[in-house]
């Protein structure tokens, strides 16, 4: 991209020793020009700078190769300043044409303040990406930040797989003043490309921006300084201090360059303090590019336009010969002429205009003649927006629509608004919306509440104004309050009021919310308010509240309901018998109703029954009556008469009362014996019978934790003893009885004493003795096979002497452990021994040794017994740690004796530890001392038993005693050694050798793991002096130092006359040959399937699929794959119709080849999976045809 360049040369006057460029100004807030500082500029002595191309809005190109990347520096080429004329009309819907087309999340603009951090994220959705995009971060128009990165400056990019978003993070750490600027992201994916520009503001900036030398825009930051790694944008942005310079005559670094010889850069470079030297050559190599005399064109366009936003941009050329034909292009796109290109011609001057330039015109742009061409590049300057007409503090009552309006100084100019800082984003269900009419923009607010109270501010690209927004309540009137109503049971209640204004409200019942049914209704039209309740009930009567919502205002109304005393006796049957058992109380509750609650009389026999404390007495409720006979008697039979009367009416009804009786309940059963889920239980019959012989009996069962009683029996049980089964092992339970007679059940029994279902465990296994000493025996078990709920409480063992029956308790009280030793023994007496589980439930069937034991101790030869590892020689390397564990057995507890190449261990260096069972050799740190036979002696009364150990310590040898040059010929060394004095303790595997040359002395390794004792040294460089040196190698590596030759050998020069040898250049084309076949492929109906094969050719063959010889294009269906010659195809969610022979076809200029599969999709129904014709649900049909 070209940089921007002087206006005129002869405007700069700099005390500086080179020419000093104009001052680029900082980029300001993202959509606003910069504005320049004249007083500034005067005091450095410079005319005032241009302004730097604008980023490049999103949907533009990025940037071009790397020549452009260098900071911009006074170029010969001038400016062309395009035309902006206000009467025309800028193309707004072109510039916000162009729709991101990767990201989901752009960079926001931030302000940060120096030394804080700020991060930036972006986010590219990556469901349709088969690969990672590639993405990019700019300062400005050609700074790549990647080659920044740094302690200001870190670049981080993650992926979500559960939503399959990249998220690209730039964070800028203590931020400097000279950070601030326009900043851009692209992102790229084959063909597509997306960019945005955001931009950052630094606070607290102070200071002014002197003038400084062009050339320092070409000094690089040091790596090894302190600033390396930081955000170095361009030395033109720098802050330095002002200093005094004599002056200097002007000097043109660009002319000595180009007048120079390529020999004389560096020291021009060195003269006048450039250090970027190669990239001022690229830019000096491009420029001598344009200065190239062109046949076709006598003029050539500027190296770069620049026009306002709106405005209009001229570019001529002038043909060497007006015959040619000229065509212009965009981007590589040709140029028609329309009512934004127009073209003219004067003379050998071709002119393009482009009019209403946006912000999508910013690209480059080339012109071609015959089978010439130059380009430019135009940059489109977008001018800052401003608010030409504030925001005005605005009241407004609750429900009313506000407007809030402000102007700006163009039309139809990107606006924000903000409610206390935040964003206002408008949507179809919110309740903002913003209206656009031309430079007015209109924030509208519908049905305003309280909770809009609040500033709200708009905010352009070049300045914002905020405004208060207060949001009252309206006075209210009551215009139809509520009034008391009396009300009929089953009848409408209907509770209205009327208001001043139409809002929303609240009702009340008691103080309690009023909810919406079937029968309820709440009911609001405009001002008025009802509450409808249809079929009135007693529990609709009460105090109700209307209350108007944001109003501390209440409308009070009380609602009575009346209704007629009513008796309910559906529940006692046809003739209104009750039945009552004789000796039982007798509480009949009879539901009445009434409103108000009526008076209720009980009599019999024409006398009536009061209320009181009698035997026999009645007791009223609002809701029911009750008749009470605390004792029920057989003389209590008859008929009862109840009167009800209130207000509204009469009620009379008669009820007739039978005294029966029940047996008593039976006492409290027995439970006699228990089993692991049984039990047995007795009881006695009941004391009174009620005066009807006993039925049966029912049985109930409970948990002792649980309140549910559960029924054992529904056929009666005519004894007294039951046996309940299938109960749980380990649970405490109890049992009841019931005594039946005809007229009923009685009451329950007592329940019986809780008790546990438990059994004994199974008896203990694997019963075998330990060990025998001459009083005492060791015996050993296993655990029982099964121990049940009861768990396992111990171990009781019992012995007895051979002859008799007389079981001994070995040990008083219950041991865990599956091992005891009885003690006590009589010397070659002979015991029996057996071993029983005890747990809750009792002790186990014992479990007995199958043959009496003798009470002796028996001797066991030693026996060492060497692990497979020692039994050869064992090898450790100095300073390892050795640890030998050497099994053995005997009895009693054997003698062992350590010894070294006969004599005795030395302890202090040789940590020997001994157990019953084996002894450990360990050493910390081995040493070549301790090499040698280790020897160990088990002794158990007059058996022995030896074994020995060969330890070997080895180290790395030491070199060869004397390496010998003994002969030189050719190009070739005879060399010859003898073997090392120390060769470590171990054999020599092998020598290394090494030559080097006598003029550099570095040695470099001609020959490795060599066996014998003498080598011939090839192919080396005549005319070379060289020196040997020979290594010694063991298992351990090589020896630490090397026998180096005494003497030199010098490859002396014959006069041979060397020849290049010739190479034919290998034909690396090839045919097109599949290196892994398709392979038939069964798929499963609704998953994807993929097939899959791997083909080889040159140049790289074109790849086709088809299906049944039809090639497959543009089917959503399928998709295409091949990467490093493996080709895929995916078949998404296949159906039997997709099944047929698929094809893959490869075709380069050396032919074509095919291979081919077949696909059989099966349907899976009911379970069935079949390739061919799948089984249908019932009713389905479906006819696949392959």
């Amino acid at each position: 991209m070209p940089e921007p360049t002087k206006k005129e040369e002869n405007e700069v006057l700099a005390p500086a020793p080179a020419p000093t460029p104009e001052e680029p100004n900082k980029e300001k807030e993202a959509g606003t020009a910069p504005a320049k500082e004249p007083n500034k500029e005067k005091e450095a002595g410079t005319a005032p700078a241009k302004e730097p191309n604008k980023e490049k809005e999103a949907g533009t190109s990025p940037g071009k190769d790397e020549e452009d990347a260098s900071p911009p520096v006074a170029l010969p080429p001038e400016w062309s300043i395009g035309e902006s004329p206000a009467g025309e009309e800028q193309d707004k819907q072109n510039a916000n044409s162009q729709l991101s087309t990767l990201f989901v999340e752009k960079p926001q603009g931030g302000s940060v303040k120096v030394g804080e951090n700020i991060t930036f994220i972006a986010k590219v959705k990556a469901e349709d990406l088969l690969r990672k995009p590639t993405i990019k971060w700019f300062k400005g128009k050609w700074m790549d930040l990647a080659s920044k990165a740094g302690k200001h400056l870190q670049l981080k990019e993650t992926f979500e797989r559960h939503s399959r978003v990249y998220t690209f993070e730039m964070q800028i750490i203590k931020a400097k003043e000279n950070y601030a600027g326009n900043y851009r992201c692209e992102v790229t994916y084959k063909d597509k490309f997306d960019s945005c520009s955001f931009d950052l503001e630094v606070h607290e900036s102070t200071g002014t921006t002197p003038n400084i030398d062009i050339r320092s825009a070409f000094k690089r930051s040091g790596e090894g300084q302190e600033d390396a790694g930081e955000l170095d944008f361009s030395g033109l942005l720098k802050r330095r201090e002002v200093k005094q310079q004599e002056e200097q005559p002007e000097v043109d670094v660009w002319e000595l360059l180009k007048n120079a010889k390529p020999s004389e850069y560096e020291k021009i470079a060195f003269q006048y303090g450039i250090t970027d030297l190669r990239g001022m050559l690229k830019r000096l190599k491009r420029m001598r590019r344009v200065e190239k005399k062109s046949a076709a064109f006598a003029r050539i366009l500027d190296p770069a336009y620049q026009v306002d936003k709106g405005g209009r941009v001229r570019f001529v050329v002038e043909l060497a010969d007006p015959k040619l034909e000229v065509k212009w292009y965009k981007n590589g796109q040709e140029i028609r002429p329309s009512t934004k290109y127009i073209f003219e011609h004067k003379g050998c001057e071709r002119i393009m205009f482009i009019n209403n330039c946006v912000l999508t015109d910013d690209s480059e742009y080339y012109v071609t003649a015959g089978d010439e061409k130059c380009s430019t590049e135009l940059f489109v300057r977008e001018p800052p927006v401003m608010v030409t007409k504030q925001l005005e503090d605005t009241k407004a009552y609750c429900g009313e629509r506000v407007e809030l309006e402000c102007e700006v100084s163009e039309d139809d100019a990107n606006v924000k608004w903000f409610k206390n800082g935040e964003e206002i984003i408008p949507g179809p269900k919110s309740r903002y919306h913003i209206r656009v009419e031309g430079k007015k923009h209109i924030l509208v607010i519908e049905g305003a509440t309280k909770a809009d109270t609040a500033e709200y501010s708009v905010m352009t690209t070049g300045g914002q104004s905020s405004a208060k927004l207060s949001v009252d309540l309206k006075p209210l009137k009551i215009l139809t309050p509520l009034t008391d109503q009396t009300v009929n049971l089953g009848k409408e209640i209907c509770l209205k009021c009327e208001v001043s204004e139409n809002i929303t409200g609240k009702w009340t019942k008691n103080g309690l919310p009023v909810q919406e049914s079937d029968r309820l209704k709440i009911v609001h039209k405009g001002r008025i308010h009802k509450l409808v309740i249809a079929n009135a009930l007693v529990e609709d009567e009460g105090d109700y509240v209307f209350t108007p919502d944001a109003y501390s205002v209440t409308l009070p109304a009380k609602v009575h309901v009346i209704d007629p005393p009513k008796i309910n006796l559906d529940g006692l049957g046809d003739d209104n018998t009750v039945t009552v058992i004789a000796g039982n109380k007798l509480r009949l509750e009879i539901p009445i109703s009434g409103e108000p609650p009526p008076k209720a009389i009980w009599s019999r026999a024409d006398k009536a029954i009061m209320e009181g404390s009698g035997r026999i007495r009645a007791e009223n409720y609002p809701d029911s009556t009750t008749l009470v006979i605390d004792i029920a008697e057989k003389d209590d039979s008859g008929v009862y008469h109840i009167n009800l009367k209130n207000e509204a009416g009469e009620a009379h009804a008669s009820i007739k009362i039978k005294v029966v009786d029940i047996p008593d309940p039976p006492v409290a059963p027995n439970v006699t014996d228990v089993g692991d889920d049984w039990c047995v239980m007795t009881w006695e019959p009941p004391v009174y019978d009620g005066g009807s012989p006993i039925l049966g009996y029912f049985i109930e069962r409970k948990k002792k934790q649980s309140s549910r009683w559960m029924r054992l029996n529904f056929d009666l049980c005519k004894e007294t003893i039951f046996e309940p089964k299938k109960m749980i092992e380990g649970v405490a339970y109890e049992v009841r009885i019931f005594a039946v007679n005809a007229v009923g059940i009685s009451k329950p029994s007592m329940p019986s004493k809780p008790f546990v279902p438990l059994a004994v465990t199974s008896p203990p296994t694997l019963l075998t003795v330990d060990s025998v000493t001459d009083t005492t025996v060791t015996m050993k078990w296993r655990p029982p096979d099964q121990i049940g709920a009861a768990g396992l409480d111990g171990y009781v063992l019992e012995y007895c002497f051979e002859g008799t029956d007389d079981w001994i308790v070995a040990n008083t009280e219950l041991i865990e452990k599956t091992k005891f030793t009885i003690t006590g023994l009589p010397t070659d007496s002979r015991i029996f021994v057996r071993v029983k589980a005890v747990n809750a439930a009792g002790a186990s069937e014992p479990k007995y040794y199958s043959q009496p034991i003798l009470v002796k101790e028996i001797i066991e030869a030693p026996k060492i017994r060497i692990p497979r590892h020692l039994k050869q020689t064992y090898i450790r390397r100095v300073g390892e740690a050795i640890n030998l564990v050497i099994p053995f057995q005997g009895k009693p507890r054997p003698e062992l004796i350590w010894t070294k190449d006969g004599a005795p261990i030395d302890k202090n260096q040789i940590n020997i530890r001994n157990s019953e069972t084996d002894t450990i050799v360990f050493i910390r740190k081995a040493e070549r001392s301790h090499s040698g036979k280790y020897d160990l002696q088990v002794k158990v009364e007059k058996f022995v038993e030896t074994a020995s150990i060969d330890i070997r310590v080895i180290d790395r040898p030491g070199p060869p005693q004397l390496v010998k040059i003994e002969d030189v010929w050719g190009e070739n060394v005879a060399l010859s050694w003898t073997p090392p004095r120390d060769d470590g303790n171990t054999a020599i595997t092998g020598y290394t050798i090494q030559k080097a040359d006598k003029k550099s002395m570095e040695w470099f390794t001609v020959i490795e793991h060599y066996h014998r004792t003498s080598a011939t040294i090839t192919e080396l460089v005549i005319g070379n002096e060289y020196y040997f040196r020979v290594f010694a190698e063991n298992m351990c590596g090589l020896s630490e130092d090397a026998t180096m030759t005494k003497e030199s050998a010098v490859i002396a020069k014959d006069g041979k006359i060397y020849k290049n040898p010739v190479y034919e250049d290998f034909d690396f084309t090839e045919a097109p040959m599949f290196t892994q076949p398709l392979v038939n492929t069964y798929a499963v109906a609704g998953y994807n399937a993929t097939l899959n094969c791997s083909v080889r050719g040159n140049p790289k063959p074109k790849i086709t699929w088809m299906k049944n010889k039809v090639a497959i294009k543009d089917d959503p269906r399928y998709r295409m794959f091949s990467n490093q010659g493996v080709c895929t195809l995916e078949i998404r969610k296949p159906s039997p119709y997709d099944g047929g022979t698929y094809c893959c076809q490869a075709v380069n200029d050396l032919g074509t080849v095919e291979i081919e599969c077949k696909l059989e999709v099966k349907v899976i129904y009911q379970g069935v999976n079949s390739p061919g014709q799948p089984v249908f649900l019932e009713g389905q049909q479906q006819v696949l045809q392959l």
